[in-house]
């Protein structure tokens, strides 16, 4: 049976594992003991929502959201930043599903809106999101600054 679920630190073994995964999507390395800190931090500091899809006890995917805010609307948005499905459950709505739980978070928080960005070749994700509901919101320049100083 399906469950979608916020993410706890009991997770965090299987959430590393996909997590990492996601990251070796985006050409990163593999680095699941950085992963796993790196989940811990956000979830022991509450900086970010997560939540899981779970199929009998295994995470199959997970979505990760950070509050921002909007001056102009004085209120909370959430920017969905991690959407991840592993590849042997894709194509079976744990995706929408995820989604639809980040939208009832929004709404209890009292949240104006949920942002998000993909790539223009995401062809999956650029069908997925408007049929969830998301507009393309094309009528602004999206820019950023990297810091280039090494860690």
């Amino acid at each position: 049976m399906k469950n979608i679920r916020k993410a706890t630190l009991q997770d965090l073994p299987q959430l590393a594992e996909l997590f990492d995964q996601y990251r070796i999507f985006y050409h990163k390395e593999s680095d699941i003991s950085s992963a796993r800190n790196f989940l811990q931090q956000r979830i022991e500091n509450k900086d970010s929502e997560i939540f899981v899809a779970e199929i009998e006890g295994v995470l199959v995917g997970f979505t990760q959201l950070y509050p921002i805010f909007s001056s102009t609307r004085m209120k909370r948005y959430w920017l969905l930043n991690d959407l991840y499905i592993n590849d042997h459950y894709r194509g079976k709505g744990y995706s929408k599903d995820l989604i639809e739980k980040t939208k009832e978070m929004c709404k209890s928080t009292h949240a104006c809106g949920i942002l998000l960005e993909t790539g223009k070749k995401n062809d999956i994700g650029n069908i997925l999101y408007p049929s969830c509901g998301f507009e393309l919101y094309d009528s602004v320049n999206f820019y950023e600054w990297t810091n280039s100083e090494k860690d």
